[in-house]
């Protein structure tokens, strides 16, 4: 997936994928999956998806602090 935001593009194709961690199982309404990528110019950005009663209902890409994305790998 790929999304301009601010002037910058976030692209899971060519960044590279540090964590990927999942919540519930496949074909839960609830479950979503978080992955936390960072782009050849070093920024960071998690890529979110999951079902319609979940916290990420749809498909998209969150832009991320250096600082956020060291908070979300501590928080395991």
């Amino acid at each position: 997936m790929k999304k301009i935001i601010s002037k910058r593009e976030y692209d899971t194709e060519v960044s590279t994928l540090i964590e990927k961690r999942t919540n519930g199982e496949f074909g839960d309404p609830a479950g979503y999956e978080e992955s936390l990528y960072q782009t050849p110019k070093g920024y960071y950005f998690l890529y979110v998806n999951g079902g319609e009663a979940s916290v990420h209902p749809k498909e998209d890409i969150k832009c991320v602090s250096a600082a956020k994305a060291e908070a979300w790998l501590a928080n395991k």
